[in-house]
């Protein structure tokens, strides 16, 4: 894949690729490992990747897990629910460290943190150890806002969707790759030898040795800016240092983030909850084998490969066309469509067209999380890492919802559970018709006519005239003239020239 740029962003020599004013690459080279931009692709996917793989180890194999540990429905519901609960606090806390430190430093420490749960889930001996071991692995879920905001770091605004979705959708990949291979890793081992009730434990050792060498290679390799890592940066004084307080509140404060966090909760919340559910589901409905279920299930995360990199490639083509506005309207629709195909899928009794359905509604709710990181590197750019962290912290709030109310004890079959967790979705999705930018509008309606607000104003009211002074806004004025495109084609993005707010003149809050 080769993004072109638009023809007008600056080149620096000392670059593999071309860059804007903030050094970020203009294009996406996807078989490029060019120092900093794609390495840094390359290392956030693999490890977000590692931690899928370890968070979703242990699904395909809960026929074997549950017959060896007495586990009953609800102790697997509720490890389900615990396997994406401890993501909903360090998801948060992944933001504001990510703004604070680096995504560098944040994720290759929260991932070794998180590896001794993943070995330990081999000497687990009751449904209390099981849920604690995948509480505590579920953590590492985090990585995820440490990837969107590292590709939020390195990538300009015109193909910064399409970084999001591919770094996310690999990652994602992961909750496919353990559905098929811990049943052929199990199996493996079972036929060297070990019994099957000793094979499970070993298989766990895979996931585990994967995601410890991950966070190595991200901590030797990675680089946290297009400029350096934050730490010698702001030693050097290139990169001022910022109050956790204020980094917070702008974040916190913003409601278009909590907006996305509700969102994302009913599209890559429910991509967890199916991953939790999925191979047990066709399992147990449709009498099949273990490793054929197994297979089936990992169709779903698969069409990581293509949905989630689309749905961003989508929202950056839109964005071009139609600005913030587009990207909005097609985030709206694709989870919409996902929502009415989850419908579908839990009244359909045929297992080729549940299959088929399956894959169409993977397509289009991994797709519109692709999307919704189409809008959020917009929404704050002092606070990008709390925004971040805040959307992923919600797509686990949401799953833990969904896993709580639909698939835990016997209230609901699993068929009526994804029927009525299509309903939520469609719901659930509405509330993007409430954002709105005032430099650029929403989904019905365009920036205020009477109030004029600039990209520099939005962006420049999270620094008060005092941190002016000193120069701190300066990342920020430099995104907000970058950001001029998502005003569209049509409404002058290209030819409208920027302009630069004086100093004495600090923004309005907006």
């Amino acid at each position: 894949m080769d993004i072109p740029d638009s023809g007008f962003e600056s080149q620096e020599p000392r670059f593999a690729l071309p860059v804007d004013s903030e050094h970020k690459a203009t294009v996406f080279k996807l078989f490029s490992v060019a120092k900093p931009h794609m390495r840094a692709f390359h290392l956030s996917w693999i490890s977000f990747f590692s931690c899928f793989v370890s968070s979703f180890a242990a699904p395909p194999l809960l026929p074997i897990i549950r017959d060896n540990l007495n586990l009953t429905a609800t102790d697997i519901g509720n490890a389900g629910i615990a396997s994406v609960s401890g993501a909903v606090f360090s998801r948060i806390a992944m933001g504001t460290l990510c703004d604070l430190f680096g995504p560098r430093l944040a994720s290759s420490s929260l991932i070794l943190l998180t590896v001794p749960a993943v070995y330990c889930s081999s000497i687990i001996s009751s449904p209390t150890s099981f849920l604690l071991v995948r509480f505590f692995t579920g953590f590492s879920l985090a990585t995820f806002v440490s990837t969107q905001f590292w590709m939020s770091s390195m990538f300009s605004t015109r193909v910064v969707a399409s970084a999001n979705g591919l770094a996310g959708g690999w990652g994602n990949l992961g909750g496919g790759a353990t559905q098929l291979v811990m049943p052929l890793v199990f199996a493996l081992i079972r036929d060297i030898g070990a019994v099957k009730f000793t094979a499970w434990r070993i298989a766990f050792f895979v996931p585990a040795t994967f995601q410890m060498l991950t966070a190595f290679a991200v901590f030797i390799f990675g680089q946290d800016l297009p400029d350096g890592n934050f730490n010698s940066l702001k030693k050097s004084g290139k990169k001022p240092k910022d109050a956790f307080k204020k980094v917070l509140f702008f974040g916190v404060s913003n409601y278009r983030g909590w907006v996305l966090a509700l969102t994302y909760g009913y599209c890559f919340g429910v991509e967890l909850a199916i991953d939790n559910i999925i191979a047990e589901y066709f399992y147990d409905r449709f009498n099949l084998k273990l490793h054929t279920a197994g297979t089936i299930a990992a169709s779903f995360g698969f069409a990581n490969i293509v949905s989630r990199p689309g749905g961003g490639y989508i929202s950056d083509l839109v964005g071009r066309r139609f600005g913030m506005r587009g990207r909005l309207w097609v985030l709206w629709t694709c989870q919409t469509i996902g929502g009415v195909f989850c419908v579908i899928l839990g009244r359909v009794a045929s297992l080729t067209v549940s299959i088929i359905v399956m894959i169409i509604f993977s397509i289009f709710i991994q797709a519109a999380c692709g999307m919704t990181f189409g809008v959020v590197p917009f929404v704050s750019r002092r606070s990008l890492g709390v925004i971040s962290g805040m959307t992923g912290g919600g797509g686990n709030v949401g799953a833990v919802i969904t896993q709580l109310i639909f698939f835990t004890g016997s209230k609901y079959s699993k068929e009526t559970g994804i029927t009525l967790m299509g309903l939520m979705i469609i719901c659930c999705t509405l509330p993007i018709c409430l954002i709105y930018f005032p430099q650029w509008g929403g989904m019905f309606c365009g920036p205020s006519s009477k109030k004029q607000v600039s990209e520099q104003d939005y962006y420049l009211s999270e620094w008060n005239s005092v941190e002016q002074e000193k120069g701190s806004h300066h990342s920020s004025l430099k995104f907000a003239d970058n950001s001029r495109s998502e005003r569209g084609i049509k409404n002058g993005a290209l030819s409208t020239p920027a302009t630069r707010p004086s100093d004495d003149a600090p923004p309005p809050h907006v």
